[in-house]
């Protein structure tokens, strides 16, 4: 089992995250502690690195079939779409720390050296990205309407005395697990980050900050003047594949 704390507990799990049962044909299954994850995998590149992308709280693997997943192996990398416990095929129940344990699991399960790899984290899915980047020496990292203050994402959800603990204990689990800032000044690897100016969801300003936090000195944040939350990518196609481009051409 998965250690659980206040970030772990079913009415936050059941607030934050919106599970479908859509599946894909032939999982590239990954055996995380207590569940299997039905991700999966296309590596018709030899010598390419490896792009783990890992999808917002209300998609499922199955979203980026074929087409975003055709785009991106087409820019020249092999591609791992990675599952959620509860989500798609997969077993478990989903949570924020199961969301970064199993982040691990699908890393280690590629048999792709970490140098080789590039995390990519859409939305809640920024979580996942950035732990992986915090934890080991990627070839890149990539961040769409990522988050830069998870307490405050969690507080609108639910309050502290909902999960039975103080405030400041919700707080201290929450800075030691989910705070971005600390991960993402031990990456020193290309980083993007991505963002619509106008989302209504998750306001740019993470973007910004989570740009200024990274150690890398290969940094760029591109703020699209289309789009909202969940479109960011239809509405500025040109422009965000442009900028996906030139970015895995600097991480290779």
């Amino acid at each position: 089992m998965v250690a659980r704390g206040a970030i772990d507990h079913p009415l936050l799990t059941s607030r934050a995250f919106f599970p479908r049962a859509t599946r894909v044909a032939d999982p590239f299954v990954v055996r995380a502690r207590g569940a299997e994850l039905h991700c999966w995998r296309a590596a018709p590149h030899a010598a390419a690195p490896t792009v783990i992308h890992f999808h917002g709280n209300g998609e499922v693997v199955s979203d980026y079939l074929p087409g975003f997943a055709d785009t991106l192996i087409g820019l020249g990398v092999n591609l791992v779409l990675a599952e959620y416990r509860g989500y798609g095929g997969s077993t478990g129940s989903p949570s924020l720390g199961a969301l970064l344990d199993d982040a691990e699991a699908v890393l280690a399960a590629t048999g792709v050296p970490a140098e080789r790899v590039i995390a990519y984290g859409r939305s809640v899915g920024s979580y996942a990205a950035v732990h992986l980047a915090g934890r080991h020496h990627l070839a890149g990292l990539i961040l769409e309407s990522g988050i830069a203050d998870p307490m405050e994402r969690i507080l609108l959800r639910v309050t502290p005395e909902e999960l039975g603990v103080s405030g400041a204990a919700l707080a201290a689990e929450v800075a030691e697990r989910l705070d971005p800032e600390p991960k993402l000044a031990r990456h020193v690897a290309p980083i993007l980050v991505l963002h619509a100016i106008r989302d209504s969801m998750i306001d740019a300003t993470h973007a910004v900050r989570l740009a200024s936090w990274a150690a890398s000195e290969d940094k760029e944040l591109v703020l699209f003047p289309r789009g909202d939350h969940n479109d960011v990518f239809a509405a500025n196609q040109p422009a965000y594949l442009r900028a996906l481009r030139e970015f895995l051409t600097r991480a290779e």
